[in-house]
């Protein structure tokens, strides 16, 4: 009888990297989570159900749109790995991993494995999806039901070749820098800024969450091109999607992209906080500086939506639900900036009726 081979130690370690890397990302996601399926759980169940249903589609349509739209969803499939790819391999860890000397074959069926925890999962929410779309069997699905199997499948399969190529493109050596020039030598004149807690936030809040494998800038921007977006498409009453859906969305961003900016503050504060101890200044004017700071992105989206809407209806700045709007939603944003020692389930709770609140005057505005 012969016995199975044993995995190969750096496919072991290579997973285990990968399990701990998630695992800190679900953590790190839990409060969002949480806020998430308390808003948008049927919707969220919604979504699950309609992930195989490009894949009928597409045999439906001529062969360039069919294979637009798995190329599409192939690309849709793949997101996860791309903006996890910096957490399942830190560059330090990357680093240390490229220097072993392993055969190339070796590397790519690691690459493979720590793919695989991420599709496989992919790979049930296909399966259910594609089950739940036979079990209804809808007339138009029944003439294609094998084909648009075989291009979910297609896809899925596809989708995981290309995961594994995102991870084994990030073991691959940077490129060399280019030769600096020659220092030159001048007289070196110490300058004291004139706005010193500005300076100081730049340095120690601004350029770190932009720098490295900090996601925290692209995240915040993402975030606050979704409101102001929502925003704008709630206030010019887009046709065919639902306003007080525009209005939840809208709120749920404004609220989201303060909660998130200060959470990376007070992370930033905690990690700084040994060296400014340290420092002959003090430090509360800088912290407090850093604190209002995240405020910023949805005062300027409030602030563009009074302009969008002077210039659209004058006369609905005057009304009670406007102003209403707007003082909540100041008073909520400062709440989840001011209260400093609300528990982790209290913050959520806090973020959770700001969003509800928010929604439930928004729908008014309208009406």
């Amino acid at each position: 009888m012969r016995l199975p081979r044993p995995v190969h130690p750096y496919i072991v370690l290579r997973l285990r990297l990968a399990h701990h890397a998630l695992l800190q990302f679900a953590a790190s996601l839990t409060s969002s989570m949480e806020i998430a399926f308390f808003l948008a759980g049927p919707v969220l169940l919604g979504l699950l159900s309609v992930i195989a249903l490009p894949g009928f589609l597409a045999m439906t349509l001529p062969w360039p749109a069919a294979l637009a739209i798995i190329g599409t969803q192939t690309l849709l499939t793949c997101l996860p790995a791309w903006l996890l790819r910096k957490r399942l391999l830190p560059a330090h860890t990357a680093a240390w991993l490229r220097q072993l000397p392993l055969p190339p074959r070796l590397r790519w069926q690691a690459d493979v494995a720590v793919a695989s925890l991420l599709m496989l999962p992919l790979g049930i929410a296909y399966g259910v999806s594609a089950s739940i779309w036979l079990l209804q069997s809808p007339p138009w699905l029944r003439p294609i039901a094998i084909p648009g199997m075989a291009a979910t499948i297609a896809a899925w399969l596809l989708a995981w070749i290309v995961t594994s190529c995102i991870i084994a493109r990030r073991l691959r050596a940077p490129r060399p820098a280019q030769k600096a020039r020659a220092p030159t030598m001048t007289a070196y004149v110490p300058r004291l800024p004139r706005w010193r807690s500005v300076f100081l936030w730049r340095q120690l809040f601004w350029l770190p969450f932009w720098r490295n494998d900090n996601v925290i800038g692209i995240q915040q921007s993402l975030l606050l091109a979704s409101a102001g977006a929502g925003m704008l498409a709630w206030l010019l009453r887009v046709p065919h999607v639902p306003a007080p859906l525009l209005g939840l969305l809208t709120s749920a961003s404004l609220i989201i992209v303060t909660d998130r900016g200060d959470k990376a503050v007070r992370e930033q504060i905690a990690v700084l906080r040994p060296s400014l101890n340290a420092w002959p200044l003090a430090s509360g004017n800088l912290i407090r500086l850093a604190c209002g700071a995240s405020l910023l992105p949805a005062l300027l989206v409030l602030l563009g939506a009074g302009i969008v809407l002077y210039a659209i209806d004058p006369a609905a700045l005057q009304q009670r639900v406007t102003k209403v709007y707007a003082i909540t939603a100041s008073l909520a944003l400062l709440a989840i900036v001011g209260l400093r020692r609300l528990t982790a389930r209290g913050r959520v709770a806090l973020v959770v009726l700001s969003i509800l609140a928010l929604s439930a005057i928004g729908s008014e505005l309208w009406n």
